[in-house]
C-alpha cells in the first residue's frame, strides 16, 4: 500500500514504517511541523519517501495524527486517526475533536486512552505500541538513574519535572530527550541520536517514568526491552505495562525514592527486575505483533472503502 503520513511522532513512526508498505511523508523547505520529511535521528528504511505534499499521488490510506491534517488529505482516501495522547481539560467529559464522525476510524495506542476519550459515535480501536528492539543491553554499571522525556521544562508537572530533584538525592539523574537543556539539578542530554541514547541509558542502574498524565511512553518500553528495572508512577497505562516483578510502581513518590535507593545499593536485585521487564516487554510490545495488527487494520479499512 501507499500510505500518507506526516512526521509527527518520531518514535512511533520508526516502528510503523518497518512494515511492508511504501510510506509517503510530506516535506517542505522549512522542514517545519507540516513538512519534517524523513527523520534525522531515527533509523528509517528506504521505503519511507519524502516529497512535497502536492506531489504525493496514488494514496491508498492516510494516517492522520492531528485534526488539521484531515483537510490536507486527498478526497475519498480512507483515514485512520492515531490518537497518541491522553485527553486534556475536564478529563471525564473530554470530547475527542473527531467525535461523532463517520468518515474516520480512531486508533488509540492504549486501552486507557480509549476509555478516557469520549469519541461519541466515531468508530474506535486499540493497537498497542510495538517498538524496534534496541541494540543496547542493560549493564547498570553506573550508579545513576535515567529519564527519557521530551520538553520537560515546558510541560512541567505533566512529565513529573518537579519530582526529578527527589531522586537526585539518591543518585545522579540523567535526563535524555528534546527540550531538556534548561533543567537544573540533573544532567541533561539534549536530543541524542536514538542509538547513542539507548547505549547511554542502558548504563544507568534504573529507569524512572515520572509522567503524571501521559500516554504510555515508548522510551519506557524500550528501557524494559533493554533489560532495565523500572520505577514508575502508577498512572495511566503504566500499571498495565509494568508487572510487579519487573519494577516498582506507586503513586507515593517516597516509595519510588526508597526503591531507587534499594536498586542503587542492590545491583543484583536490579538485574532480576530488569530481566523480567525485558521478557514482558518483548512479549507484549514486540514489533511483529504491532505490524501484524496494523496490517490487519489497514486491509480492513482499504477493502471496506472499495
Amino acid at each position: 500500500m501507499n500510505i500518507l503520513l506526516w512526521h509527527v511522532h518520531g518514535s512511533w513512526t520508526t516502528s510503523f514504517v518497518q512494515g511492508k508498505h511504501r510510506y509517503l511523508v510530506p516535506v517542505n523547505a522549512a522542514r517545519d511541523e507540516w513538512g519534517r520529511g524523513r527523520a534525522r535521528t531515527f533509523p528509517w528504511p528506504d521505503s519511507v519517501e519524502e516529497m512535497p505534499l502536492d506531489q504525493i499521488r496514488d494514496v491508498d490510506v492516510a494516517i492522520a495524527q492531528r485534526p488539521e491534517e484531515l483537510d490536507l488529505i486527498p478526497p475519498h482516501v480512507p483515514v485512520i486517526y492515531v490518537e497518541h495522547n491522553t485527553p486534556k481539560g475536564d478529563v471525564p467529559e473530554t470530547r475527542h475533536p473527531l467525535a461523532d464522525r463517520d468518515d474516520v476510524l480512531i486508533a488509540h495506542v492504549t486501552h486507557f486512552n480509549e476509555l478516557f476519550w469520549d469519541c461519541g459515535e466515531t468508530r474506535t480501536t486499540v493497537i498497542e505500541h510495538g517498538v524496534v528492539e534496541p541494540a543496547a543491553r542493560w549493564t547498570g554499571e553506573l550508579d545513576r538513574l535515567a529519564i527519557v522525556t521530551n520538553e520537560p521544562v515546558r510541560r512541567g508537572r505533566v512529565t513529573g519535572t518537579d519530582l526529578f530533584g527527589r531522586f537526585a538525592g539518591v543518585a545522579p539523574v540523567d535526563v535524555f530527550g528534546m527540550g531538556v537543556s534548561g533543567l537544573t539539578g540533573v544532567t541533561a542530554h539534549e536530543d541524542l541520536p536514538q542509538r547513542d541514547m539507548h547505549a547511554a541509558v542502558a548504563q544507568r542502574r534504573a529507569y524512572l517514568h515520572l509522567c503524571r498524565w501521559t500516554s504510555l511512553g515508548l522510551s519506557l518500553i524500550e528501557a524494559m526491552q533493554m533489560g532495565m528495572p523500572v520505577l514508575a508512577l502508577a498512572t495511566t497505562e503504566a500499571i498495565a505495562a509494568v508487572p510487579p516483578d519487573a519494577g516498582v510502581l506507586s503513586t507515593r513518590v517516597s516509595t519510588l525514592v526508597e526503591a531507587a535507593q534499594w536498586l542503587i545499593d542492590e545491583p543484583e536485585e536490579a538485574a532480576r527486575l530488569g530481566a523480567r521487564a525485558r521478557q514482558v516487554a518483548l512479549a507484549r510490545y514486540g514489533l511483529d505483533r504491532f505490524l501484524a495488527d496494523w496490517d490487519r487494520l489497514l486491509e480492513e479499512e482499504t477493502c471496506g472503502s472499495r
